[in-house]
């Protein structure tokens, strides 16, 4: 899940939270220490963010971190301890993201008076849940891409297949055993034309997996996953990377450079073409592609 911000379903929040939230919390048990929150600090902050917006949210960050100085909860402001202590709240539930202000800066408000109460799963229901939500986007997938994508122990993962199995079908991928929904398993078809997107850097569905072998071959993995947690943007034909593609902008004009590997049909060609057409027309600017091999 990259510990990063997300939009969820207000329905779906609650859950998650109660699943994944202590999957996050003790994971930056070691980054709160090295900025300095104490487990003193944080069983200080946090109820006191609750009783600040409580009585004076939406707050910015920056109004939310001056009302903690104000009631004493000293944080070092040229480190990533603020950003922290509210991520932490985020994760027990306390706040989650308000309307902005005029000026576009985000505000936080707390998570009861933005989302109403669901009623609360047994761990192994969310579990089940989860993993039916996951296998229904990403299978076919293993047990072990679904552990790496949410963070959850390998126990844990399997307890969720096990609890989601009479929806799901089982599959063999690699010797591996792998998964997806029954009715998803029962549609499948390879399509009839070269369907071509081209993805944006850190697209989800190149994200979520443990290793991507079914989607990139192996000549493409380094180009699209150089290191330093970046993920490239891809180009897909039919659900496997076929190629990588930039985009350079000056101006009102744009260029797209596009990186095809092995062997490509010109329909793959003419798709990439449309799909350059497209994004042009969403950001409204004229580009020009240009097709490498």
């Amino acid at each position: 899940m990259r510990g990063t911000l997300h939009v969820v379903a207000a329905e779906d929040l609650r859950w998650l939270l109660e699943l994944l939230g202590p999957v996050f919390v003790r994971a930056g048990a070691t980054r709160h220490g090295q900025l300095g929150l104490s487990d003193a600090v944080k069983s200080k902050g946090l109820p006191t963010i609750r009783r600040i917006l409580s009585d004076a949210g939406p707050l910015t960050r920056y109004e939310l971190v001056d009302h903690l100085r104000s009631r004493d909860v000293q944080l070092d402001h040229k480190t990533q301890a603020p950003i922290h202590l509210i991520g932490l709240a985020a994760l027990h539930g306390i706040l989650c993201l308000g309307p902005d202000r005029d000026n576009g800066e985000s505000t936080y408000v707390l998570l009861d008076d933005w989302v109403q109460p669901t009623p609360v799963r047994s761990r192994e229901s969310a579990l089940a849940k989860l993993a039916r939500r996951y296998f229904a986007a990403y299978g076919p997938a293993t047990i072990q891409d679904l552990a790496a994508w949410s963070g959850i122990p390998m126990a844990e993962a399997r307890s969720a297949v096990t609890g989601a199995s009479a929806r799901l079908t089982e599959i063999t991928i690699h010797g591996q055993p792998a998964f997806l929904l029954k009715d998803r398993g029962n549609r499948a078809r390879m399509p009839a034309t070269q369907q071509v997107r081209l993805l944006p850097a850190f697209d989800t569905y190149l994200l979520g997996y443990r290793r991507r072998d079914l989607a990139v071959p192996p000549a493409l993995q380094r180009r699209l996953q150089r290191g330093g947690g970046w993920l490239h943007p891809a180009v897909i034909v039919n659900g496997r990377a076929v190629g990588a593609w930039s985009l350079h902008m000056s101006g009102g004009r744009g260029l797209v450079h596009v990186e095809l590997v092995g062997k490509v049909r010109d329909e793959v060609r003419a798709g990439v073409e449309v799909e350059v057409a497209d994004i042009g027309r969403f950001l409204e600017r004229s580009l020009t592609v240009e097709i490498a091999r």
